[in-house]
């Protein structure tokens, strides 16, 4: 079972990760570039059926993993030991990327122009930095944690 948890929470952190990768070095610099906020808007409207989705499954199957390796929730954000640690970072980057996502879909998004660019532009590589470094840090699971 662990191994399909597993491999459900990698196909969805390839979408996650991926897609982000692709608006923060494909669609954003063009976007600077021609000036045009709708490619952005664009690609969210198309983004968002898939990416949304495969964040939930990665936040269930990370709950999952979690117990799997004896770290329930009654001991997250303890630091008590290696694999703890690296679940304890993954959360604090996810509710980090979803503070962030949640300002940009109610503050940014509706409003966005060429004078919001920026702020938008600073989100997605925030949020694109946050995503690898959430696949990095939960490659140290392998190892044995941080």
């Amino acid at each position: 079972m662990h191994q399909i948890v597993l491999i459900l929470h990698l196909f969805s952190a390839t979408i996650w990760v991926g897609g982000h990768c692709i608006l923060c070095f494909r669609y954003l610099p063009k976007s600077i570039k021609e000036k045009k906020t709708s490619l952005i808007t664009d690609f969210e409207k198309q983004y968002e059926v898939i990416g949304i989705p495969a964040l939930l499954i990665l936040v269930i199957t990370g709950i999952l993993m979690a117990y799997n390796y004896n770290i329930p929730i009654t001991t997250w954000f303890s630091f008590s030991n290696s694999i703890e640690k690296v679940i304890s970072v993954k959360l604090m980057l996810l509710i980090s990327t979803l503070l962030l996502a949640t300002h940009a879909r109610i503050f940014i998004i509706p409003r966005l122009s060429i004078k919001t660019l920026p702020l938008m532009a600073f989100h997605i590589i925030l949020i694109t930095t946050i995503a690898i470094s959430m696949l990095v840090i939960g490659t140290f699971v392998r190892i044995g944690g941080i």
